[in-house]
């Protein structure tokens, strides 16, 4: 398997930085263990260091992205918050109609 098929650019730009700094955390302690089996001889997938620095490469591109103001920073929490006050909108004139 060489790449990650969840670390797609299009799927990076929808997550949020936190979720970034994450698996960039995971991707690299991966990479740690993979030069660690290519160092005592039991690495069997070579191909997979190169697709995992390439990932590592990805994140802190979107990352770097995002600081620069080029790529449109995710706003998940302000989206929630915006569903939240639709419903009670909608349910609030919901009630109004009702009592009407």
């Amino acid at each position: 398997m060489i790449g990650s098929k969840n670390l797609t650019p299009a799927d990076l730009d929808a997550k949020e930085d936190a979720v970034l700094v994450e698996e960039l955390k995971r991707a690299k302690e991966e990479l740690f263990n993979l030069r660690f089996q290519s160092a005592t001889g039991q690495l069997e997938s070579h191909g997979r260091i190169k697709a995992v620095k390439r990932d590592i490469a990805r994140i802190y591109t979107v990352l770097r992205e995002r600081e620069l103001g080029i790529r449109a920073v995710v706003a998940a929490a302000p989206a929630k918050a915006e569903k939240k006050a639709t419903k009670a909108k909608s349910t609030e004139s919901t009630k109004e109609t009702e009592e009407a």
